[in-house]
């Protein structure tokens, strides 16, 4: 946890100074490597430097480690020291940063180099290994622990109640649909000690208001095309601009500014079509997708859109958001792989009777935690 002196002392030391009645913030100074056990959630929108907070974690723990062997003390629990510091990040991430060195804690102003104090894993598994491999270490920092199992909330729980270790989390809480992210992310706020909440300026270019909310959209065609409510959870890709509509781009949004279409829909409309397509009846299903993979105007997203956002003065971009491709995709792979409403072998046939890209569902699907073989041996 960064060290903040208590606002009443730093006024004192102004005063002492000559400085006259102004108003005084909290100082914000060195990051704290004395206290074990500690569980620290970095929390905060895409772009309000959470990992640039973690880069100065380390360039902090590279200060400390020139202090003498009393200081050692101070920051050790048994053989591991808290100034040791080792950066984790997952295998599905590894696209975001590829223009950097393989050892680079990147973020998007610049990067610090970890050296071999660096790996990628998979899931909680591959954490064990890391924390077996490096019994010194004393302080973790854990890049979007949102994207691996649940299972690693408590694996660092444990590690850090019995080693005394510490675990730095810059993460995202909330997904693009202002949800809590998944199960991890709500076990996450379970077991941490601190949470430290950071936010970015709105990007939208008539606000400056603060930005809690990670906003996510695809440019089409020069349109802002903001991403449905039932746009796929994850979505792996790179950290630049993108145009089209495979991949989506994110920014930093205010309440006011961060459009998020078909909510409503998803759940009075869409999610009504599953339940009713998994007790058998598919045909209202089947005509909803069918419309949304062959003629958007004449489906009920695109009735509810025009209902609930006609006559409001972003209407125009929030009737963008049937602009991307792969609608009916995204459709079925939210009802299959988050609801569990439809089973596979309904959604290979719908995919197979409707013509739809298998290709990007599999990787969707995939990217979710929800392989599935769309061969052709698959759909008979």
């Amino acid at each position: 946890m960064p060290h903040i002196e208590k606002k009443e002392e730093s006024e004192d030391f102004l005063k002492s100074l000559g400085f006259p009645t102004i108003t005084v913030h909290d100082t914000f100074t060195h990051f704290d490597f004395l206290s074990p056990g500690r569980r620290v959630l970095l929390i905060g929108p895409m772009g309000s430097g959470k990992t640039e907070f973690a880069a100065r974690v380390w360039r902090d723990a590279a200060i400390a480690q020139k202090k003498s062997d009393k200081v050692k003390a101070m920051t050790s629990t048994g053989n591991l020291d808290r100034r040791k510091v080792f950066f984790i990040r997952s295998e599905i991430d590894s696209s975001r940063f590829e223009d950097y060195p393989d050892d680079a804690l990147c973020y998007r102003s610049g990067y610090v180099r970890c050296g071999d104090n660096i790996a990628k894993i998979r899931d909680s598994f591959g954490l064990e290994e890391v924390l077996k491999d490096n019994p010194e270490v004393g302080t973790y920092i854990i890049d979007e622990a949102s994207f691996f199992d649940e299972r690693l909330a408590y694996v660092v729980r444990n590690y850090s109640l019995e080693k005394g270790c510490m675990f730095i989390f810059p993460t995202l809480i909330l997904n693009f649909r202002r949800d809590i992210f998944n199960s991890t992310a709500r076990l996450m706020l379970d077991i941490a000690t601190d949470v430290i909440p950071l936010t970015a300026y709105c990007e939208h270019p008539d606000c400056m208001d603060s930005a809690f909310y990670t906003y996510r959209y695809y440019q089409v065609d020069g349109k802002e095309c903001p991403a449905l409510y039932f746009d796929p959870l994850i979505v792996v890709g790179g950290d630049k601009q993108k145009d089209g509509s495979l991949e989506p781009n994110y920014a930093s949004r205010c309440d006011r500014h961060h459009f998020l279409p078909a909510k409503e829909y998803t759940f009075f409309t869409l999610k009504p079509l599953g339940e009713e397509a998994g007790r058998g009846n598919v045909e209202p299903l089947y005509k909803e997708i069918r419309a949304l993979n062959e003629d958007k105007e004449h489906s009920e997203l695109y009735r509810n859109l025009m209902l609930r956002y006609g006559s409001d003065p972003d209407g125009e971009i929030y009737i963008n958001s049937i602009v991307p491709n792969h609608i009916a995709e995204k459709a079925l792979c939210y009802l299959f792989c988050e609801q569990n409403m439809i089973g596979e072998t309904l959604l290979l046939k719908l995919a197979r009777d409707l013509e739809l890209d298998t290709v990007y569902m599999s990787k969707t699907l995939s990217d979710n935690r929800h392989p599935v073989s769309f061969e052709q041996g698959a759909l008979l």
